[in-house]
């Protein structure tokens, strides 16, 4: 049977029980910032089962796709070496919000597994586990489903702790928490393993196929299970372990699901297909977690989210240079991925092309230093077979952007000890020399007396020019050679040196006239106003002094880069125009992700500005005036109205850019040709950063359009989760908030209610002590707010008396006690107070007549209100 058909029936199996079939939701989760990816199919279900949110059906089904890559749920390393670890898995999952339990799950479970009408699997291959002391699962599944008892084992808490076993399911230390059952299937004794429990239970033969959790209790802080006033049921299936089982294999890489994406990798990589191939799976593998990544809004990146994905993607292109694929090929596997779960997931289809264009950009990046940083892996390893040590770590770190876990895989996979202790070390030292990884601005005070450089990039991307000058570690020298980190200075250039708050272009700079020499450049400074310096490594070959070179800027950087700094001269502008000629500008960064721009203003730019501001600004891009740029006198520019924005020291000449009728300023950066070049502007945050200083960061282009869908993609699942029209969804939260309010007052409505009720049960408890009546009680879930209206009613009861009331709930204890006026100049309520509090940790005081306190100690509640009796006959 095939995956496909596997999954579809499991969704119609459990519709015609009753279930909602509920799409995935997305890999990054919509409403939990604790999970960094949705890890588990109850992941979107889990406001439910806390019950903070209530769904229109209380059954639910799904095939959830589900990734475990990064944080906690981490199998990355796992990957292309075990028979059934993946980065990305479909989770099938019914669910039960307090409608049926265990019995219901137990049956819904067998009778799909093992049904004539639907999977068929025998039932004397099947054997199942339970919680040691779940009498009623194993009841369950030896009385009624009819499985022998001795297929039946009994898992206790294997883990080291109280219900830490691998039958216990928790959602953390505390909280909602049960027993599971687990079904297993047997691939019979030809097969190495043991039964679950048992020493061997690592072994392939017995394979768990089906969890059921039942979600039973509630554990507080001391480790006590409350029973839950409504159980729950989630359960998990992974699609990729059931199709084995199925297709009679016994990796999930012998499926066809991941069969015809492994030949695409073969494909790609010149091989024929094998099984017998660990790389291969481990492209086959992160195909599917990289497209669905990109599918659901995580492009790569240096930090969070994007980070995990720029390290799946890297991992996978250095398995296919493992396998002497030293071309771009990931990103060709996507067309046979959208084959196979396209269907499934038509969102996966209408990405396609964004995917593809996503991943060719990330794999020709990394492409273009792994050449030369395996080479430099390779030398290592020749040198010393046994041990990587941490200063080639940090190298290929720092030098050829590895990361240290992909190092660390391929030492794993040669057998070699990798010294991650002196990598930190080294990096330790790095940040000693206050020195970011890959950067080489700490040359930039080096000596240099000779011409100075042409600078062509107005104009050139690429342009012909001779070495005039090589330093390494800040010293002039005649010559690199491969591996050395240097500034290159040469007659003239297409890369612009970071100035006026634009960054410097990147590239590389390839020898010419016979010379084998590539320079990766990494970013380019001002040696001298008129030297640049191109910063980098020679990562082939060597280069000297008087070689001919061909300097070639990263076009595409180039190109983003100057769509946002054009854009921030648009930004400028505007902000004059709404918010008044006192804007003017104190800072500003521009790269190739964004522009981020600082000025003078007092107060926060409104909502109402911003979107006045970006009205103007794309206003004047679809205009496509001429963007223009002339030479003249500082002061015939200024004449012309023309602002010296970057607070820099001009020359006599000076250059002057204008953007149609718009605007004007002096600047000296690349940008675009036509303002309509800048595509669409979007800002993207406002917020201040110095007294009287605001900064406001944009996006433009592709940058722009990717935000607004994401943006987009969010207020749809915020729409989705509120059950609205995305019109209506202002209104919708703001009834939402009316009816939360409308709640809470009848909350607190009722709990007067129980107050007044519990007191006429309570004032039968009240006790005589040296002629002074005494009423102490510990009110389970209460509120001081309830505990206070408890307390006076009780007094007003009592006529005179002494009242001590207490609770506790998230590990606090409440504490208030009352004494009748004819009472306090014998008992003070202080006094009585403070001896219950300091037995639950804490203390208090108040009013002679009424005193609280709290504490931290639940656990001593009740001994410490017990002794209040014996504290009031001492008086």
């Amino acid at each position: 049977m095939k995956s496909a058909d596997i999954r579809k029936k499991f969704l119609e199996f459990f519709a015609s029980k009753g279930h909602q079939v509920v799409s995935s939701s997305p890999l990054v989760p919509g409403n939990d910032p604790t999970l960094m990816f949705t890890v588990a199919g109850m992941v979107q279900f889990k406001d439910c089962f806390l019950g903070f949110e209530k769904r229109s059906y209380t059954r639910a089904v799904t095939s959830q796709r589900c990734l475990r890559a990064g944080g906690k749920h981490n199998d990355l390393e796992n990957v292309g070496y075990t028979a059934r670890h993946h980065t990305f898995f479909e989770m099938l999952g019914n669910f039960s919000f307090g409608d049926y339990f265990k019995r219901d799950a137990i049956s819904f479970a067998w009778e799909f597994l093992t049904g004539d009408a639907w999977l068929k699997l025998p039932k004397e291959r099947l054997l199942v586990t339970v919680y040691a002391s779940d009498d009623e699962a194993f009841d369950i599944w030896n009385k009624e489903v009819g499985v022998p008892a001795d297929r039946i084992i009994r898992i206790g808490d294997n883990k080291g702790a109280p219900y830490a076993s691998d039958n216990f399911w928790t959602m953390g230390d505390t909280g909602p928490c049960g027993p599971c059952t687990e079904i297993f299937y047997d691939h019979g004794p030809d097969v190495a393993g043991g039964p679950p429990g048992s020493p061997e239970e690592d072994g392939d033969r017995f394979i768990e196929i089906w969890n059921n959790v039942f979600m039973q209790f509630n554990r507080d802080e001391s480790g006590v299970l409350h029973p839950l006033p409504k159980p729950s049921v989630d359960t998990g299936m992974g699609l990729e372990r059931l199709s084995a089982v199925l297709q009679h294999v016994h990796s999930n890489f012998e499926i066809d699901l991941f069969v015809n994406l492994l030949k695409a990798a073969a494909r790609e990589t010149g091989l024929e297909y094998t099984q017998d191939q660990p790389s291969l799976k481990v492209i086959a593998d992160h195909i599917r977690a990289c497209s669905f990544l990109i599918t659901d809004g995580v492009m790569p990146s240096n930090e969070g989210r994007g980070y995990v994905l720029r390290r799946i993607i890297r991992r996978a292109v250095r398995h296919g240079y493992k396998l002497g694929q030293k071309q771009s090929f990931f990103h060709k596997l996507v067309p046979d991925l959208v084959k196979e779960m396209g269907e499934a997931y038509p969102e996966l289809k209408e990405a396609e092309s964004r995917v593809v264009a996503a991943l060719k950009a990330e794999e020709e990046q990394f492409a273009k230093t792994l050449e030369n940083g395996m080479q430099v892996l390779e030398d290592a390893l020749s040198a010393n077979s046994t041990k990587l040590s941490g200063e080639v770590i940090f190298k290929l770190y720092d030098t050829f952007g590895f990361p240290v876990d992909m190092t660390a895989d391929i030492g794993r996979e040669r057998g070699v000890e990798v010294d991650l202790d002196g990598f930190e070390r080294e990096m330790e030292a790095q940040r000693e020399r206050a020195r970011a990884a890959s950067s080489f601005k700490t040359s930039a005070n080096v000596e240099y007396a000779g011409a100075a450089t042409a600078f062509e990039g107005y104009v050139e991307a690429s342009v012909d020019a001779k070495v005039l000058a090589l330093y390494k570690d800040g010293q002039a020298v005649d010559q690199l050679v491969a591996g050395d980190a240097g500034i290159v200075v040469l007659d003239n250039t297409a890369f612009y040196a970071e100035g006026g708050g634009q960054v410097g272009d990147t590239g590389e700079i390839s020898a010419t006239g016979g010379v084998d020499a590539l320079f990766d450049v990494k970013d380019t400074q001002k040696i001298q106003a008129s030297v640049f310096g191109h910063h980098g490594v020679l990562s082939r070959g060597q280069l000297s002094v008087g070689d001919s070179v061909q300097a070639t800027i990263d076009l595409h950087r180039r190109q983003a880069t100057a769509r946002n700094h054009s854009a921030t001269h648009l930004l400028h502008e505007a902000l004059r125009e709404v918010l008044g000629t006192h804007v003017s500008q104190k800072g500003s960064l521009v790269n190739h992700e964004r522009t981020r721009f600082d000025f003078a203003h007092g107060q926060p730019v409104t909502a109402a500005e911003i979107a006045k501001i970006e009205s103007i600004v794309n206003h004047v891009v679809m205009a496509n005036y001429d963007v223009t740029a002339s030479l003249m006198s500082f002061d015939d520019a200024l004449k012309t109205g023309a602002m010296a924005l970057f607070g820099e020291k001009y020359g006599d000449v000076v250059r002057v850019l204008q953007m149609g009728d718009f605007s004007t300023e002096l600047c000296g950066g690349t940008h675009v040709h036509r303002t309509g070049d800048i595509g669409f502007f979007k800002v993207v945050s406002e917020g201040g950063v110095a007294a009287g200083v605001r900064r406001i960061e944009a996006v433009t282009g592709e940058a722009a359009v990717a935000w607004v869908q994401q943006q987009d993609m969010l207020i749809k699942e915020a729409a989705g989760l509120l059950k609205a029209p995305v019109a209506e969804l202002t209104s919708r939260i703001t009834q939402t908030q009316d009816n939360l309010r409308s709640l809470e007052k009848e909350i607190a409505q009722l709990k007067a209610k129980l107050a007044s009720s519990q007191s006429g049960e309570l004032i039968e408890k009240a006790v005589e002590v040296n002629g002074v009546k005494l009423l102490v009680a510990e009110l389970a879930g209460a509120d001081v707010s309830t505990l206070r209206q408890t307390m006076d009613t009780l007094k007003d009861k009592l006529g005179s008396g002494v009242v001590v009331l207490g609770t506790h709930a998230d590990g606090k204890v409440s504490l208030i006690a009352g004494v009748t006026a004819d009472l306090t100049g014998k008992v003070k309520a202080g006094e009585v107070v403070n001896h219950v509090a300091q037995q639950v940790g804490g203390k208090g005081g108040g009013r002679p007549d009424m005193a609280q306190a709290g504490g931290t100690q639940p656990e001593n509640l009740a001994a410490a209100l017990a002794s209040v009796q014996d504290w009031l006959a001492a008086k």
